[in-house]
C-alpha cells in the first residue's frame, strides 16, 4: 500500500464519528440505500442499520450509486425490528425519527451532536407507527413547496450535513470520534480491501 493511501486512511479515520448512525426502515429502492451510504461516508459515519422486515433481504444495494461506499461504511441488515433496535440501543443513547407533523422541531433547531441514531422510513410511508413508538424524539426538514416530502436519500443528506455542521461547530471533528481499538479494526479491514 502506498504512503499516500495510508495517509488517506488515517485522515478519514480521524474524522469518523462513532456517536452518530442511521437506521433505515424498509427502504425499497436499493439505490436509495446506497446513496445514503455514500453520504454517510462523506460526513464520517461508519455504520448504517437497515431493517428489512417488510421487504426481501438484498445482497447488493445499488453499488453504482454508492460509488463503492459499501467498502468504507458498514451495513448492518436486520430482518426483524426488535433485533435491530436492540443492537442500536446498545451503542446509541437516543433514537430520533424523521417525521412531518404538528409541533415537530426543525432539524436545524435539533441538537444532533449527542450520541444518537437517526431513523428514516421508506419511500412511500415514512417511519412506521411501530418504529415511531420506539423513538425518543423527532425532527422534520422544513419545506416551502407543494410536495411535503423529500426523497429518502436527499432527506438523509440534508440531515447529515446539518449534523456535520453542528459537530464541526462544537469541535467534535477535531477529536477522535472512535476508540483506538475501533479505529484499528477498521484500519485493518480497509487495508485488506486496498491490497486484496
Amino acid at each position: 500500500m502506498t504512503p499516500e493511501r495510508i495517509s488517506r486512511i488515517e485522515e478519514v479515520l480521524s474524522h469518523r464519528q462513532g456517536n452518530l448512525s442511521i437506521v433505515l426502515e424498509n427502504v425499497f429502492d436499493p439505490h436509495n440505500l446506497a446513496a445514503v451510504m455514500r453520504t454517510c461516508d462523506a460526513v464520517g459515519i461508519q455504520e448504517v442499520y437497515a431493517i428489512t422486515d417488510c421487504i426481501p433481504l438484498k445482497k447488493k444495494w445499488g453499488y453504482k450509486s454508492s460509488r463503492s461506499a459499501n467498502k468504507w461504511v458498514d451495513l448492518r441488515q436486520f430482518s426483524d425490528r426488535d433485533s435491530c433496535l436492540q443492537a442500536v440501543r446498545l451503542k446509541y443513547d437516543l433514537l430520533l425519527g424523521a417525521f412531518i407533523g404538528e409541533g415537530i422541531p426543525s432539524v436545524f433547531a435539533s441538537d444532533l451532536t449527542r450520541n444518537m441514531a437517526l431513523v428514516f422510513g421508506n419511500e412511500k410511508y415514512g417511519v412506521s407507527d411501530d418504529m415511531r413508538s420506539h423513538c425518543d424524539g423527532f425532527f422534520m426538514i422544513p419545506q416551502m413547496g407543494m410536495i411535503h416530502s423529500l426523497n429518502i436519500s436527499v432527506a438523509c443528506a440534508v440531515t447529515l450535513y446539518e449534523a456535520m455542521r453542528q459537530k464541526i461547530n462544537c469541535g467534535q471533528y477535531d477529536l477522535p470520534g472512535m476508540s483506538a481499538l475501533e479505529r484499528n479494526e477498521i484500519r485493518q479491514r480497509w487495508s485488506c480491501q486496498t491490497e486484496c
